[in-house]
């Protein structure tokens, strides 16, 4: 057995749980089939593994930023439903 009623109990206690003695009985099980599960990963061989952070190969998307001219103000306004004439026109909200 991987974990104890004791330590269920322990565990139920400082997380402030109120647990029946039919729950302590039920999780205790519970998390024993778990950490045993979990256990089995002890048996891999890793040694020649990697440790990775991501399942995948990622690169950054990042980008030098290169100067280039801006959409002109009348073309940019152009599907507004509504413009000052300078900039969009929206409702207050505040």
């Amino acid at each position: 057995m991987k974990i104890t009623r004791n330590e269920v109990e322990h565990v139920a206690n400082l997380a402030k749980l109120n647990l029946s003695e039919e729950e302590l009985a039920r999780m205790t099980g519970q998390l024993d089939t778990i950490l045993s599960y979990v256990a089995k990963l002890d048996e891999l061989d890793t040694k020649d593994v990697v440790p990775t952070t991501h399942a995948f190969s990622i690169n950054n998307a990042f980008r030098e930023d290169e100067m280039q001219e801006s959409i002109p103000r009348d073309k940019a306004l152009q599907n507004a439903p509504k413009d000052n004439g300078e900039s969009f026109v929206v409702p207050k909200i505040i």
